[in-house]
């Protein structure tokens, strides 16, 4: 492709994003088409010559958009939000463009440089603790989800704990980990990738709020060193997935200072809410965390992937991820002036993340980010005043932010079966999990471009949902 054949086709494809992101609404928010749909449209053997880009883009339009679901909807309210931004788009453009590969310093400076600089700007932004601070002994890195820092934070601790032998001799003791039932999964799954081993992650109960429970966590360390097994981690969440649950970070930070375990705090959902002062007592005794991580693609209008992950203290982590084979040295890596993030994270390779970060800050500002959190989380609570107002249905978790859990108090056949007919209709998209047992709808509101007319049309959904269940004598 020519650079004039780029320019002609780049400005369709903009176009061609601008168009989808004005008419987002037209479509279905989640996908109807069948298993196997998609692929059976497509040719089973790959083209032997170049096709016409017009003919690429057709088949876009006509093959794939039908097995799309849209996570830049307005009326996406499953999961958490998967946001994008026009100035997130436009950021991650320009990396692709500029094609960077900034596992070193050395391999370009200013990949590295406002990285850093912005991670900075996050920590004074979000009233952070100081010590996140590359200022600090601390620093932040951007990885590609919470579950990769969730794992590197695994790792560190597991190095820690045991003096930095396991990478060299592997496990050699029982070590375990402590997280709330109400955990993220990848808490689990990184324990198998650590070699730790998901036997010895301990799930401790939770309260009548769904957050751990820092006397059972004391007893669950206690005995499991009358056993002999090595503690070496706690993971505290800030808005757990199924409740929006928030862990006692004080009394939390305060065991593991006195059992010397590292404490990982996973504000994946709701750590955006800290730009705004108001929320943030949710996030008090983050001060006494090791590692701490949260995305801004899923409440700061940047598309995915974008991880930022802190440690208190960065040496730990480089010890743990460091490796420095002889096509990799420099001379401003031996001169020890600069950071070079490969030692930050589990790859080698890395794009030019910070970019799209960059242009969302500097695009809505500090006051614009924070006017769409309190937007959100307003209306947040005004949909969980009309559930708690409603005859037919109930709250089963509080709403300190912007996820709702709900369910219908005929009971789960009656819960699964709003959802269902509120996904069919196409006009909204809500997800479910299990609480005490229970099935339970969650509704998350933070899609970059929700406003309270589209949560207003979804509640009309639900409710007309629950009529016709009625009606069929459910």
């Amino acid at each position: 492709m020519t650079p004039d054949e780029f320019r002609q086709h780049g400005y369709q494809v903009i176009d061609w994003i601008a168009d989808y992101l004005q008419h987002v609404e037209r479509y279905p928010v989640l996908s109807q088409v069948a298993p196997g749909a998609i692929r059976a449209q497509l040719p089973v053997a790959p083209p032997a010559a170049g096709e016409p880009f017009d003919a690429i883009l057709r088949d876009v339009d006509e093959i794939l958009m039908p097995g799309i679901t849209h996570w830049q909807s307005p009326s996406f309210f499953a999961f958490f939000p998967a946001n994008n931004s026009g100035p997130s788009i436009l950021g991650d453009l320009l990396s692709s463009g500029l094609g960077v590969q900034g596992m070193l310093w050395a391999t370009s400076p200013a990949c590295t440089e406002l990285e850093t600089h912005v991670l900075d700007w996050l920590v004074a932004m979000m009233g952070l603790p100081d010590r996140f601070q590359s200022t600090s002994s601390g620093g932040g890195v951007i990885q590609h989800s919470a579950s990769d820092g969730a794992l590197c934070a695994l790792l560190a601790a597991r190095e820690r704990c045991s003096g930095y032998s396991t990478n060299l001799r592997g496990v050699t003791e029982r070590m375990t980990v402590y997280t709330s039932t109400q955990a993220h999964s990848s808490i689990e799954k990184g324990m198998a990738v650590a070699g730790l081993g998901r036997e010895n992650l301990r799930t401790i109960a939770v309260d009548d709020a769904f957050a751990l429970c820092p006397d059972q966590l004391e007893d669950a360390i206690v005995a499991d060193l009358r056993a002999g097994a090595r503690p070496c981690c706690v993971v505290a969440t800030v808005g757990t997935t199924s409740s929006g649950a928030v862990d006692p970070f004080p009394a939390i930070g305060d065991i593991c200072q006195r059992h010397s375990l590292w404490l990982h705090v996973d504000a994946a959902s709701y750590g955006t809410a800290a730009l705004c002062p108001e929320f943030r007592g949710l996030f008090r005794g983050l001060e006494l965390a090791d590692s701490y991580c949260f995305n801004p693609h899923k409440w700061m209008f940047v598309n995915f992937d974008c991880d930022c992950f802190y440690v208190a203290d960065r040496a730990a982590l480089i010890r743990t991820l460091s490796v420095l084979p002889e096509y990799l040295k420099n001379k401003a890596t031996e001169s020890g002036a600069v950071i070079d993030y490969r030692d930050w994270h589990v790859p080698l390779g890395r794009r030019f993340r910070a970019l799209k970060l960059w242009f969302v800050i500097r695009h809505y500002g500090v006051e614009g980010l924070r006017a769409k959190v309190r937007e959100h989380v307003a209306i947040s609570q005004q949909f969980a005043q009309w559930v708690d107002e409603h005859p037919q249905f109930e709250r089963v978790a509080p709403t300190p932010l912007n996820l709702v859990s709900f369910r219908h108090v005929a009971g789960d056949a009656a819960s699964q079966a709003v959802l269902e007919r509120v996904n069919q209709s196409g006009r909204a998209y809500l997800t479910h999990t299990r609480l005490r047992d229970q099935f339970v709808i969650r509704m998350s509101i933070g899609q970059t471009r929700t406003q309270l007319q589209h949560v207003q049309r979804a509640w009309e959904l639900i409710c007309a949902a629950s009529r016709e269940g009625m009606t069929d004598g459910e």
